[in-house]
């Protein structure tokens, strides 16, 4: 399953377990493979990119997810599943917009101008787009920049939020020149203040606790987006979106956009019978194949940033609350056998991925992997070390087996075919990994973020953001675990992520942020297995929608549709 990095930067959304130049036949190239995601060759993004003069009006567009939004905030903890998030984009204000190549824009719907107006104190003048109004008819305001800020500043525990990074270093937010004028003046410097505001929710969401983290969890109540919401059927499984007739920027030319939960084995089924439009081939060589295949399927491919990692639970309940018993059983796991196996049918070249928070395509990846590679007979001598014996097929220590449990989602194939190429591997240095399937609704409100596991398995969907993105995911403060699922963590990490937070030189904080990726790696936080090939299968017919890069925060919605 997937789940995007929250600032907006890996935001888990759930892919893997739950959740790709065009270079099969059917998709115009001459390649039977996908290319490694480290490869040149590979897109920015490959969408189809048509002029709205060449694209229909009207239709719907129907595109399948895993599940429906626990919450439609995404700033409450149970919000941050990367289906949720791909709708929040139709409906909700974005103040910057993250393009293909990581880069990002001003969102002219929103502001008519974001200008950093002081260094020492660090402050930003936002101007909101007179146009811009709530669907309550309310205009927009700086209160609601000051709502939001003060909630996810992380000093109220009532408010369950799902990151404070960057909110936490603002020391106020003013009204300016009118209402219209928003200034945001921070205590410390925060580089990434770009991350802060997408989306931005109407100040009534932020009114009190209860408020915050109950009165989205099943419908939006406010929105301001280029869609509102037609429809949102439980039993069905359904989200209906349609164009707001009050949306005063470039109308979409859909009609409406079908949110449909599809199970992964039935998704090429569903495309074939024409129920969705696209679906993310998952890294399933399976899907990848029928796709080729498919006469009316295009396969695209682009830097998608998207991993599957293993994450680990290091609180005190968990058997693997021992930072050298992670260590050992890091060593103990072939990802590069595991890649081979997962995408080596798929694509040329297959490299596991060796950071937390750079991922391969972009300038700042480094392989920082090195100290943890995978060394059986060093595994099997750490256990040895730290009283883990030998005791038939299965090590023990004080009576106690090495019995690990592996939480995934049901109706995830490659979820289940990593997780028993890691029990076979486990098993050779002496690790009984139990495997439990959950249903897939409930795998991370009931399971995930609730540390209900000793070790699971799910995809990091990346923003442009890394240190908004990540430090939730990566910083220990126990009053606040946002992210962090596994409770893991240093005061050297978090140390290291307050100094590149705060290092405006975007070179200087990118060697920052590989010191924090070392250190993530030292205390056996999260193993990462491999990156997405970023593949998808999309009908020939859609224009401006396939494999998207970085700009999925949010979707272009207003231009997506299907070629005259």
């Amino acid at each position: 399953m997937n789940r995007r990095r929250m600032a907006a930067v890996i935001a888990p959304v759930v892919a893997l377990t739950l959740a790709l130049t065009a270079c099969s036949g059917n998709s115009g190239g001459g390649n039977n493979a996908l290319q490694d995601q480290g490869a040149q060759g590979v897109k920015t993004a490959d969408i189809n990119e048509k002029p709205l003069d060449q694209v229909k009006d009207g239709g719907d567009f129907k595109w399948p997810v895993d599940q429906l939004p626990d919450n439609w905030n995404v700033n409450q903890v149970d919000g941050t599943p990367l289906d949720g998030q791909s709708m929040f984009g139709a409906v909700f204000p974005y103040v910057f917009t993250q393009n293909a190549d990581a880069t990002v824009s001003e969102n002219p719907n929103y502001v008519t101008s974001v200008k950093l107006v002081s260094s020492d104190p660090q402050v930003i003048e936002y101007k909101l787009n007179p146009k811009a109004k709530w669907s309550n008819g309310r205009a927009f305001s700086w209160e609601d920049f000051a709502a939001q800020a003060k909630v996810l500043n992380g000093k109220d525990p009532a408010y369950e939020v799902s990151q404070t990074t960057g909110y936490q270093d603002i020391a106020k937010v003013e009204k300016g020149t009118d209402d219209l004028d928003v200034k945001v003046t921070f205590a410390k410097k925060f580089a990434e203040w770009k991350s802060l505001f997408i989306p931005l929710y109407p100040k009534e969401l932020n009114a009190d606790a209860e408020t915050f983290n109950k009165s989205f969890a099943t419908e939006p109540k406010i929105t301001a987006g280029v869609f509102k919401v037609q429809k949102i059927d439980q039993t069905a499984k359904t989200v209906v979106l349609e164009r707001d007739p009050n949306w005063w920027g470039t109308p979409a030319k859909l009609d409406t956009v079908t949110f449909k939960k599809v199970e992964r084995p039935a998704l090429a089924d569903a495309f074939a019978n024409g129920q969705i439009d696209f679906y993310n081939l998952n890294n399933d060589v399976n899907a990848f194949k029928r796709a080729q295949g498919d006469p009316n399927t295009v396969i695209r491919q682009s830097t998608y940033p998207d991993y599957t990692h293993l994450t680990f639970n290091g609180a005190s309940s968990s058997i693997l609350a021992d930072k050298d018993l992670r260590l050992a059983i890091f060593r103990g796991i072939d990802t590069v056998a595991i890649s081979k196996a997962i995408l080596g049918q798929m694509q040329k070249d297959t490299q596991p991925l060796g950071n937390h928070i750079f991922l391969k395509g972009a300038k700042e990846y480094v392989d920082n992997s090195g100290p943890y590679k995978f060394d059986v007979e060093a595994a099997k001598k750490q256990l040895d070390q730290l009283g883990w014996q030998a005791a038939g097929d299965f090590r023990a220590k004080d009576g106690k087996q090495l019995k690990v449990r592996l939480i995934i989602p049901t109706g995830t194939p490659i979820s289940q075919q990593t997780g028993q190429i890691l029990q076979s591997q486990l098993k050779a240095i002496g690790v009984n990994l139990d495997i439990q399937a959950v249903p897939s609704t409930e795998f991370f409100k009931n399971y995930v973020n609730v540390g209900n596991f000793d070790v699971t398995l799910f995809r990091w969907i990346s923003t442009a953001f890394p240190i908004a993105g990540g430090q939730g995911i990566y910083y220990n403060d126990p009053k606040n675990i946002g992210q962090n699922y596994g409770h893991i963590g240093d005061d050297k990490i978090n140390q290291l992520y307050d100094t590149a937070a705060q290092e405006l030189d975007e070179s200087k904080r990118a060697a920052d942020l590989n010191e924090v990726d070392k250190e993530i790696w030292a205390v056996g936080h999260q193993l990462p297995i491999f990156q997405s090939v970023g593949a998808f299968a999309v009908r020939k017919t859609v224009a401006n929608y396939g494999s998207p890069g970085f700009a999925n925060t949010p979707y272009d919605f207003a231009k997506i549709s299907f070629v005259k």
